[in-house]
């Protein structure tokens, strides 16, 4: 079971002078749900090496037991600082892909041309194609089989306006996720804020904030369990 992580390279928080990033208890979540399962993990990002951190993911009160356990884990460190760059992978040694948010991803995976390849195939084959929270931004450009939008016509969830609102980030972001979802005619549905919310549509998993990361991974075994 070969599951690829794709992180964001993109570490501005637009014109505010301020760092942004992944979120790490989105990715802690999902690696450690899929370390345990003995799945083999490889991580990725547009430029390679050490992908930037938000740092308000970092704050005491956006910890979790997986983002503590990943601060005693020099080895998960060690994976992390020396990701991939995502033109170097390919798509067939891989049976799922899952994409962490943060709102990196809205300025540099919305757009990424070997991101939204790699999506395409992989969802053409019918393998797993998982995103969380803003990560959702990766899938917005990539074409389904019909050579429509990949996610119009399909149930999906992803950061809601509200929330958006909520960290006050809503005149800072390129997109509001939720509005260009439903622009691309996606069937998008959420739950309440800041509660897990997944929504599965044949082998595409979404999750709709931080607390869903670990919900949507554990989706994707599913997915695969049923499959081998």
């Amino acid at each position: 079971m070969n599951i690829l992580m794709v992180l964001t390279s993109h570490d501005k928080l637009g014109d505010t002078g301020k760092k942004t990033g992944f979120w790490l208890e989105e990715f802690a979540a999902p690696y450690y749900v899929f370390k345990d399962a003995g799945a083999k993990i490889t991580l990725a990002s547009p430029k390679g090496g050490q992908p930037p951190l938000d740092p308000k993911s970092d704050e005491p009160d956006a910890q979790t037991e997986a983002t503590k356990r990943f601060k005693s884990d020099p080895d998960a460190q060690k994976v992390l600082a020396n990701t991939v760059q995502l033109k170097d992978i390919s798509d067939e040694d891989y049976d799922a892909v899952f994409y962490p948010g943060g709102h990196g991803p809205l300025w540099d995976l919305a757009t990424d041309e070997h991101s939204i390849q790699l999506i395409e195939n992989m969802y053409a084959q019918g393998k797993v194609v998982a995103a969380v929270c803003h990560a959702l931004a990766a899938l917005l450009n990539a074409t389904a089989p019909d050579e429509g939008p990949l996610v119009r016509h399909r149930r999906v969830t992803g950061f809601t306006n509200s929330e958006e609102e909520a960290v006050q980030l809503t005149t800072i972001v390129p997109f509001l996720l939720e509005d260009a979802l439903l622009e691309n005619e996606a069937r998008y549905s959420k739950g309440p804020d800041w509660k897990p919310y997944v929504v599965t549509e044949g082998s595409l998993v979404t999750g709709q904030n931080p607390a869903s990361s670990a919900p949507a991974a554990e989706e994707v075994l599913r997915l695969l369990g049923a499959r081998r």
